[in-house]
């Protein structure tokens, strides 16, 4: 589930950019065929709700290889660290004990991750807009077609943007699991035999999310294991945390449904387990106390990992110049590293060749000016195969946020540039008031930062929140991962 001015953001953010894929088949074969346990897990606006440490248990025991994580407020790197696991991806939320390509022109759509050796299977991890939540509506009266249409306004544009990916993907051979907190029923616990074991289960539905999925080719890996929806309701949201003063917490009255999902396309299902408190029919390995709103799900499957396309990546798209840089590579004669403007064979500040066909290759970053750089595979011809960007921030430098000008006209766009963020997967732009503290005070305006390290955006009749704004004093934030952590603030006013 998911609170408040974070799910009107994800709906338009996932509608409107244009999603790129990489082209070209993955060879034939794949590798021999692997267990592999793939999970989601929304722990809950941070995780630090209820105790971290109850988070980090339920990672370790879940026995997951990888798992989506929603609702991360930035703790993927503590989170990943804190369980011991090697590798994480902020700009999706995804953490693992396997390595992680983010692959050019992914855009976060998806991951790999790589089982074995020079294959992969793709990660895509979502996390849908929460309001106006369909079973809510149910319980009030809405009819069938009123809900139908709510999920085609809402959920389904935001879901559209991954299944066009994965059908690319898995046209190339590459299996694909799509996990993550769907906030949307499946159609297949809104059956004739579940009306009403719950409130608000009061007719069958064809949740048009979980249809439009498995029309994508997914299966749903719950109902793969357990079909009857009866006896096995795998209720997911809400569970039973302790309350905690302060904070939302579940009420008798509030819905129960099964919304965190994992599916797979090109994988068997051998198992599905779902982890959550004690005492809970549905759940199958338990942490006591319990530190989330939602339980997790992790599902055993058998598949092949298939062979990369070619392509370049690099594990932290945000480097301090001296610390090392690691760059996966499939294919290709050698990687070089040039700042973004200049020409990659004349003007690299470093290259390695390719030892194989599958590489990691560490580069040190040291000498190297602050700025926005390429890292592009190159073939024996010097012809560009795929390229990735990334920053090098000087050492100790910290996020920084800007205006174009320091009084901006009612009614005039405020163009606000961001430098040195993470690029953490829901970073945000917002404006308050010069006064207000972002932990208690309302924004004003604010867009995604599409998870970008430095960019540049207008705030106006597009931003959400109120329009124009009035004469005053504000003062402009970049924050982190759907949290009101600020990382850096400028000040403007509107005359």
């Amino acid at each position: 589930m998911r609170h408040g001015r974070r799910s009107l953001g994800l709906l338009i953010a996932a509608g409107l950019v244009a999603l790129l894929v990489p082209t070209g088949p993955a060879a034939a074969g794949g590798s021999s065929r692997i267990t592999l346990k793939v999970g989601t897990f929304n722990i809950e606006y941070g995780g630090t709700i209820v105790d971290f440490d109850q988070v980090v248990a339920a990672v370790q025991a879940s026995g997951a290889d990888v798992l989506g994580i929603e609702e991360s407020w930035g703790h993927i790197p503590r989170l990943a660290r804190s369980a011991g696991w090697p590798y994480y991806n902020v700009r999706t939320g995804v953490i693992s004990k396997y390595p992680i390509w983010d692959p050019p022109g992914a855009r976060g759509r998806y991951v790999f991750v790589e089982p074995t050796p020079g294959h992969v299977i793709a990660i895509q991890n979502v996390h849908l807009p929460s309001a106006p939540y369909g079973p809510n509506r149910a319980a009030r009266g809405a009819t069938r077609r009123e809900l139908i249409e709510l999920e085609r306004e809402v959920r389904l544009p935001a879901i559209r943007p991954f299944l066009a990916a994965a059908e690319s993907l898995t046209a190339d051979g590459i299996p694909v699991f799509l996990v993550g907190d769907f906030n949307a029923p499946s159609h297949r616990d809104w059956t004739e035999a579940t009306v009403g074991l719950r409130p608000q289960l009061v007719f069958a539905m064809p949740w048009p999310v979980s249809r439009a999925v498995e029309r994508a080719g997914f299966h749903d890996s719950y109902r793969d294991v357990w079909p009857n929806p009866v006896a096995h309701p795998g209720l997911t949201w809400w569970a039973g945390r302790p309350k905690v003063d302060g904070e939302w917490n579940p009420g008798a009255n509030a819905p129960q449904d099964r919304i965190d999902l994992v599916y797979a396309a090109g994988a068997r299902t051998l198992d599905t387990v779902i982890v959550g408190e004690a005492g809970h029919p549905d759940v199958d390995l338990t942490i006591e106390p319990w530190g989330s709103d939602h339980r997790a799900v992790v599902s055993t499957f058998s598949v092949r990992p298939s062979t990369p396309p070619v392509t370049v990546s690099v594990d932290e798209r945000l480097t301090e110049a001296g610390n090392d840089l690691v760059v996966r590579a499939h294919g290709g004669d050698r990687v070089a590293i040039a700042l973004a403007a200049d020409d990659p064979v004349t003007d690299a500040v470093a290259e390695q060749a390719m030892p194989g066909t599958d590489a990691e290759l560490t580069f040190d970053s040291t000498g190297w000016v602050p700025g926005a750089y390429r890292a592009s595979l190159l073939d024996a011809a010097d012809a560009t195969l795929s390229s990735t960007r990334l920053w090098i921030a000087a050492p100790g430098a910290e996020a920084e946020i800007t205006t174009s000008k320091p009084v901006y006209d009612v009614g005039e766009g405020v163009e606000i540039s961001w430098a040195n963020v993470r690029g953490d997967r829901w970073d945000w732009i917002g404006i308050y008031r010069r006064s207000a503290d972002p932990h208690v005070a309302w924004y004003l305006l604010w867009v995604y930062t599409d998870a970008r390290v430095a960019g540049t955006v207008t705030l106006d009749r597009s931003a959400f929140g109120g329009w124009p704004l009035d004469p005053g004093r504000y003062r402009v934030y970049v924050l982190r991962d759907d949290g009101y952590g600020a990382l850096a603030g400028a000040d403007f006013d509107v005359a």
